[in-house]
């Protein structure tokens, strides 16, 4: 089954991680801007970020058919820094016209503090003004139904964000219905030790249904799988739902959201059906890369 991965942080991956993805028919990814392993120290860091995450991880995804997306910000474990943040924010707009750019993000909290929810709010400014797609991160732990709760409030405070255009990330158990009554699109994040598992979000799943709701791997520094979301469609496969009901989470989902996107143009992969993909007879070759492969990223 083609899928879609739509938040995975592939600077922090091997080249060997976008080949096994392939083989599991892997036909996009979206990676938001995050944490570097360390504090970075000046707001040229985030400049250098920002062309890699738009001119270099596209290429490095081409070479195995996959399509490439990302998102630009300075990330809430970084955000303790007001002085910093107000520059790197300052170089977003630069870039938001780069053809892989979806949107603002991932923004959001990390310890729920003053200067994380300052910085959070210039970031929803930014994204307002420029009219851009927004992607959030939530806190881990303990702290996650506050800091989901808190950055509802601020969402909710800013009558230029439109839910329909924002998605809430890493939610549970405990936070997913505030995300959905909120009218915002939702992701779960399957990651073995702070957030969910496979089984877990296809629980989710079968108690709040498929509506506005995808499922992504994080695949960052700590211990993560890249291949996390093809485990959910096992899991689901397992329980026995429907092909329908896994490609509209894994697949139908993350496109539709993206498909909000100022920058977006109709890649060709995403012109054929999933469905039809699904039925067609497999390659003579037997090759294990998808039959509809994506045009690479312009740079």
């Amino acid at each position: 089954m083609r899928y879609i991965d739509p938040h995975i942080h592939m600077i922090s991956r091997t080249t060997d991680d976008y080949q096994r993805m392939a083989y599991a028919q892997c036909v996009a990814i979206s990676e938001p801007a995050f944490w570097a392993g360390f504090d970075r120290g000046s707001a040229a860091g985030f400049h250098d970020y920002f062309r890699h995450l738009t001119e270099v991880e596209p290429k490095r995804a081409a070479q195995f058919h996959i399509q490439h997306y990302c998102w630009l910000c300075i990330n809430a474990k970084e955000a303790e820094n007001v002085s910093l943040a107000r520059e790197v924010i300052a170089l977003i707009p630069q870039f938001l016209s780069r053809p892989n750019v979806l949107g603002i993000g991932e923004i959001g909290l990390n310890k729920n503090t003053r200067n994380e929810a300052i910085v959070f709010q210039e970031h929803l400014d930014l994204a307002a003004r420029t009219n851009e797609l927004i992607l959030i991160h939530t806190p881990h732990l303990e702290d996650k139904y506050k800091g989901t709760r808190m950055i509802i409030d601020m969402l909710q405070n800013d009558r230029r964000i439109r839910p329909e255009r924002v998605c809430i990330d890493h939610v549970e158990e405990h936070t997913v219905r505030l995300a959905l009554e909120g009218g915002y699109w939702c992701a779960m994040t399957l990651y073995p030790t702070t957030k969910c598992t496979p089984a877990r979000a296809a629980d989710i799943i079968e108690r709040y249904g498929t509506e506005r709701i995808m499922v992504n791997s994080a695949g960052d520094w700590g211990k993560s799988d890249p291949l996390a979301v093809p485990e959910f469609i096992q899991e689901m496969k397992r329980r026995g739902h429907s092909e329908e009901v896994i490609r509209r989470i894994v697949y139908d989902n993350p496109l539709s959201f993206w498909r909000q996107a100022n920058n977006w143009q109709e890649p060709a992969w995403a012109q054929t059906p999933a469905a039809e993909v699904a039925a067609a007879p497999a390659p003579a070759n037997g090759s294990p890369l998808p039959a509809s492969r994506p045009a690479a990223v312009r740079t």
